[in-house]
Parts: C-alpha cells; structure tokens; sequence
C-alpha cells in the first residue's frame, strides 16, 4: 500500500487494519484487534461478535463500492465478508491472498470460492494445482517469510558464532498469539538450554514487536536468543 500511495496517489482506501495502516493514513472501518481471537473457544465464544463485525464489514465495504477488494488470510472471516459483498455488488473485483489450506481440509469449498474469488494469490506453488483444477485463477507470489529470512541472513551469521546451531522461532505476528505461545516457548527455551549448550535461537518477529519480545527475553536472562525483524 506504501508503494501504491506513492506511485497512484489518487487511490482511495478503507480497511481494517492496525497500526500499520493506521500510520499510512490509511481509513478503518474498525481496529483488526477486535476480530483477532486465538483458539476455538475464543472464537466460539465471541462468534456472535464476530458475525456482527462480518455483517458491518460488509455493509461498510458494500457503501464504499471499491472497484477491488483485497483481503489477505483469516477465511473464515474474510472469505464471509467476500462472499456477501460479492452477491451484492458483483462488479467489485475480489482478491484474496494465503490460499485456504483446501489440500487439508475442506476441498469441497473450491468451487464455493469460484462463485465469488476472482482472483487468489498463493504462498505455495503446489497450491496451484488445486486452483487450476477448478478454474480459479491464481497467481503464487511466494511466501513474505521466506523473503525477510533471505533478507536476514547476513544479519544472523552477524549474530550468531560458527559453532552453534540456529533455531528458528515464529511466536507469531499477532499480540494475542505472543501472549499466548512466548511463555510456553521460554519453558521450551530452557528446557533445551538445561540439555544443549550448542543452540542459539533466533525469534523472528514484526518490527512493531521487536522490541518487547527482546525486553521479554532479557527479562528471562536468555543469553543465547535474538530478535530479528524485516
């Protein structure tokens, strides 16, 4: 979008987004905060919530009449919203990036995408296979975790002595997943440093939570983890 905004500045946006967005000026219709939940029960026990924020999305996406919609992850909510938008206002293109895991589960909800997915961005270039089969277009553009890891790689061995072997932790991109998985991966932290003397672990995180994850772990005394973000 900061690309966008530079090369086609005429372009109107609404979303929901966080900070991010937020920072590029980017309208919200509300923060992403308030549908991110982790977990079944979680989700099971706001789903009434959650169908009321599928309906607004909607209807708000539905008043603003975009030429595109461009949703990215989380199907079971943006896929909702898609579909709705889509029966209402055909003519608004729909784009949806990180295919749902149809080669999983839920193989039969291909030809339901087709019915309102114009065009679906993959992570993976087995996925297309899947797609194709159906007639849905779609396009692999690669996973953005692989690029920041290639990206990083100078930094790590920067970090990181000849003799220790790097492992790669992923707490996640949401503040509700690191509340969740950073005290269960500091227990596993320190059972592998109370076996190992040979590792050093590297946390892969957004920029927006480098820092804390750092503080975290300084907290905990670890002396053979770093944070890296893009």
């Amino acid at each position: 979008i900061s690309k966008l905004k530079n090369s086609s500045p005429n372009i109107e946006y609404l979303s929901v987004g966080g900070e991010y967005l937020k920072a590029l000026g980017i309208k919200s219709i509300y923060d992403l905060k308030e549908i991110t939940y982790l977990g079944f029960t979680k989700v099971l026990l706001n789903i009434f919530k959650i169908n009321k924020k599928i309906n607004e999305t909607a209807n708000k996406i539905i008043e603003f009449s975009p030429d595109i919609l461009f949703s990215v992850d989380s199907p079971d909510f943006t896929l909702r919203v898609a579909k709705k938008v889509k029966k209402i206002k055909p003519n608004i293109k729909t784009i949806h990036f990180v295919a749902p895991q149809v080669w999983v589960w839920r193989e039969h909800r291909l030809k339901q995408l087709k019915s309102f997915l114009d065009h679906i961005l993959l992570l993976f270039p087995f996925e297309k296979k899947y797609f194709d089969k159906e007639n849905i277009k779609s396009t692999f553009t690669g996973h953005p975790l692989l690029e920041e890891n290639e990206k990083t790689e100078i930094d790590i061995s920067q970090i990181i002595k000849k003799d220790k072997k790097v492992f790669s932790i992923y707490p996640g991109s949401r503040m509700s997943e690191i509340n969740v998985l950073l005290p269960i991966l500091f227990k596993f932290v320190k059972l592998m440093n109370e076996k190992y003397t040979d590792i050093f672990f590297i946390f892969h995180s957004t920029t927006e939570h480098n820092q804390l994850i750092k503080n975290l772990l300084s907290k905990e005394g670890f002396k053979n983890c770093e944070v890296i973000s893009d």
